[in-house]
């Protein structure tokens, strides 16, 4: 099984915990590991699509692993005694953004024909301006028409709403846009899809 890091640039922790991790080394032991507690938080390929940063790492855990929480209650992990650095998966605000426009497309089937030309047309400013084939200025456009978008369809009431808001917040919509069954589906989707830009 493959497990990942996720930290700032700088390679401090991203989501809680002091320090710096250093490639490929292994970290200092941290005794009977307690998830949420201490030792070293570590993802598996399901759990990082909640846990995403500024830069993701390929990770070695210990021998003690302890797993943590469910894909469906948003809090998946793993916590282990030690852990080192691999190596830096290819993961950046590029990635990122192509990432999260390829999130929203897949969900856009739940917006009304109207909308979903808004979201198509707003996700298209969003990959040009990933591979910095687009200005600022566009993407600020895109961005104000997609958040009108999500105004009318709030004031209306329709399934367009969440995936409206998609266009504009494209790396959290599964959880506004699908139902449960629906909800777990997508994140197992963006997971898969994920791991197409961490291993291209």
């Amino acid at each position: 099984m493959t497990y990942f890091k996720v930290l700032n640039a700088d390679r401090s922790a991203a989501h809680g915990g002091t320090g710096k991790w250093k490639p490929r080394g292994w970290m200092p032991t941290i005794p009977d590991p307690v998830p949420c507690q201490r030792g070293y938080h570590l993802c598996r390929e399901n759990d990082l699509v909640f846990w995403l940063g500024e830069t993701i790492w390929e990770a070695e855990p210990g021998d003690i692993i302890i797993e943590h929480g469910t894909v469906a209650d948003g809090d998946s992990k793993v916590v282990t005694e030690k852990a080192r650095l691999l190596r830096r998966l290819p993961w950046d605000e590029r990635t990122a953004r192509l990432f999260a426009a390829d999130c929203a497309e897949h969900v856009a089937k739940y917006a009304n024909p109207a909308t979903q030309k808004i979201i198509r047309a707003t996700l298209e400013v969003v990959r040009r301006y990933a591979d910095e084939q687009a200005t600022e200025d566009e993407l600020n456009a895109a961005r104000a028409a997609a958040w009108a978008a999500w105004d009318a369809a709030w004031i209306a009431g329709d399934a367009a709403r969440a995936a409206a808001w998609a266009a504009w917040d494209a790396a959290w919509i599964a959880r506004a846009a699908a139902r449960a069954a629906a909800r777990d589906a997508e994140y197992c989707w963006q997971a898969r899809r994920l791991m197409t830009y961490l291993y291209p």
